[in-house]
């Protein structure tokens, strides 16, 4: 049992329910940092960061979170140098094989949002099958952010909107918040209650702008590829504290 699970059952008597987020959200930065300091090539963070999305991966699907949505490459991310850019795609190739197998005992639903027709054909195609295989478990939805910016979500939403209207499949008086909501990545996922950002730094960084209008955040001062579980329950303690007004009193 985790040492937050652990004190919550002192707190609150056993049999009480813990109050956990239905739906996290992670910015997993640090990841260049963490090499830096070890005087190592930014692509060995890269890979103990990817090593390390495995383990709370599974740690989030073990405690009963149903919605886990990482950022893992940007659209702003292509402006990397070039051989960094391209050991994060061989890392995605190798991810995405090992993806296949690794969450298959935990019922992992695995889904891609962001415009994937930036990325190579193998790689698309492994993209496909890996939510191809995925989609029938009945487990924890693993959101994967690649190529992923919120303002080009947002305007790519737009245009599907644009376009229903145009074909005169909706009308612009009809047009809602649930209408955006809809044609977003996340369509009929429930928006994240909470965001951790690991390495300390205060941005949303482009984010899950939409979706994170009424979300809970914590930043922690500890580069992703030290990020641990009891960061993560940490984490979870400090959610359940909040208060979560929703702009009510």
């Amino acid at each position: 049992m985790s040492l937050f699970f652990s004190r919550r059952k002192k707190e609150r008597g056993k049999g009480d329910s813990v109050v956990l987020p239905q739906h996290i959200g992670i910015i997993m930065d640090g990841n260049g940092r963490w090499a830096k300091k070890r005087g190592l090539p930014r692509s060995a963070g890269h890979t103990a960061g990817a090593q390390n999305f495995r383990t709370i991966t599974r740690y989030c699907s073990d405690i009963g979170i149903k919605y886990l949505t990482v950022y893992a490459f940007s659209t702003e991310n292509w402006k990397r140098p070039a051989d960094e850019v391209s050991a994060l795609m061989t890392l995605f190739k190798q991810y995405l094989n090992e993806a296949l197998t690794d969450f298959k005992d935990d019922s992992i639903v695995v889904r891609f949002i962001g415009e994937t027709s930036a990325f190579s054909e193998d790689l698309r195609e492994l993209i496909i099958r890996t939510e191809e295989e995925s989609k029938h478990r009945n487990g924890m939805v693993l959101n994967i952010a690649m190529n992923y910016g919120s303002r080009d979500e947002l305007v790519t939403a737009t245009k599907k909107i644009a376009e229903k209207v145009k074909n005169g499949e909706l009308s612009v008086d009809d047009i809602t918040e649930d209408t955006v909501s809809d044609n977003l990545y996340t369509a009929h996922q429930p928006d994240p209650d909470l965001i951790i950002r690991p390495s300390g730094e205060y941005r949303i960084s482009n984010f899950l702008l939409w979706q994170s209008a009424y979300t809970e955040f914590v930043i922690m001062d500890k580069l992703w590829p030290d990020f641990t579980k009891d960061d993560l329950d940490m984490a979870l303690e400090i959610f359940a504290k909040r208060n979560r007004r929703f702009g009510g009193i």
